[in-house]
């Protein structure tokens, strides 16, 4: 039975959006600072990766503090939901046109597959970036209080994590485009409503 539901608050949405922007434009600038293209040119695109990454930051803290007030880090708690059932839609159910076995609600936004993602994006990924990103930054005045990482291996690092990022954003479009519609879950993010057919695991 189909079913509209608010699901997407203001502040998500903003945050959503705002940290899309902010992580194609450290994405496409460490590209080029990579040698990867050349479009800005190297001190341009390092500006603009440097005011990315603040900005990055500024948005996360304030998006921590916003999940820690509101509740809403509950969301990305992996035990919402049978994660078997999950998986085997999106390798198998999904092509012979079963409906998806978790149902959203505004107390149950992700199903147990996307909120292991995003734990994984939110713990590991995103601080992994801003850690490493700020040792580079600050690798002089780190290397002066003993901080003893060789240089080469903190920028492998962060370069790793950068293209595991990417890898998380092509599986996240795509992804985004197997609802109902190519454009249902995009348009649930534009607007916070989303239509639902899908039955309760």
């Amino acid at each position: 039975m189909k079913h509209r539901i608010y699901l997407y608050t203001r502040f998500e949405r903003f945050w959503h959006w705002a940290q899309a922007l902010l992580i194609l434009a450290l994405l496409v600038s460490g590209l080029e600072l990579h040698g990867s293209f050349e479009w800005l040119g190297y001190r341009e695109a390092f500006v603009w990766h440097q005011r990315a990454g603040w900005g990055l930051i500024g948005l996360s803290t304030f998006a921590i503090f916003w999940h820690l007030t509101t509740g809403q880090w509950r969301h990305y708690l992996p035990g919402n939901g049978n994660l078997k059932r999950v998986v085997r839609h999106y390798i198998s159910g999904i092509f012979a046109g079963e409906p998806h076995p978790f149902c959203k609600s505004p107390e149950h936004k992700l199903n147990p597959l996307q909120a292991w993602s995003y734990l994984f994006l939110k713990i590991v990924l995103l601080p992994g970036l801003i850690a490493s990103g700020l040792g580079l930054l600050y690798y002089r005045e780190l290397a002066v209080l003993g901080y003893v990482a060789s240089l080469s291996g903190l920028a492998l690092f962060h370069t790793t994590l950068a293209y595991a990022m990417i890898i998380f954003l092509l599986v996240h479009v795509y992804m985004a485009s197997t609802g109902q519609t190519v454009t249902q879950y995009l348009a649930a993010m534009v607007t916070g409503w989303e239509e639902n057919e899908s039955q309760e695991a």
